[in-house]
C-alpha cells in the first residue's frame, strides 16, 4: 500500500508541474506550437535518465524514491496523451508541418536527452 501512496504524491506533483511548466513556457515561446508539452517531455525524459540511468545504477537511491521519481513524478509530467491529441489536432487543421515537427521533436528530443544521460551517467559512473 506505501508504494501507491509513494506514485500517487509523485503523480499529483508532476501533474502540477507539467501545468505549472507548460503555462510558463507559453509566457516566452507562441502557443501555435505546443512548445508545453515538448518541454515537459523533454524534461520527464531527462529526469528519468538521471534516476535511472545514474541514481539507480549506481544504488545511490531508495526503491521508494525510484518509484517516486519515475512512475509517480515522471509519470504525472509527461505528456503522451496530450502529445497524441496535439498531433492528431493539426493533422484535423491540416497542418502537416507541425504534426511532423511535434512527432519528430518530442521523439527525438526526449530519446536523444535520454541517450545523453545514460552516457553522461557512465562516464561520471566511472564505468
Amino acid at each position: 500500500m506505501q508504494n501507491y501512496i509513494i506514485v500517487f504524491v509523485g503523480a499529483g506533483l508532476g501533474g502540477v508541474l507539467r501545468y505549472w511548466l507548460s503555462g510558463f513556457v507559453y509566457k516566452f515561446l507562441s502557443p501555435i506550437f505546443p512548445y508545453g508539452t515538448l518541454t515537459v517531455n523533454v524534461l520527464g525524459s531527462f529526469i528519468i535518465g538521471i534516476v535511472m540511468y545514474y541514481l539507480d545504477a549506481n544504488e545511490l537511491i531508495s526503491q521508494q524514491l525510484r518509484l517516486f521519481l519515475t512512475i509517480g513524478l515522471c509519470g504525472g509530467l509527461t505528456t503522451f496523451s496530450t502529445f497524441s491529441y496535439e498531433t492528431i489536432n493539426f493533422l484535423k487543421e491540416r497542418e502537416y508541418l507541425y504534426a511532423g515537427l511535434n512527432i519528430f521533436f518530442n521523439l527525438f528530443l526526449t530519446l536523444f536527452v535520454l541517450f545523453i544521460t545514460y552516457k553522461l551517467s557512465k562516464i561520471i559512473s566511472g564505468d
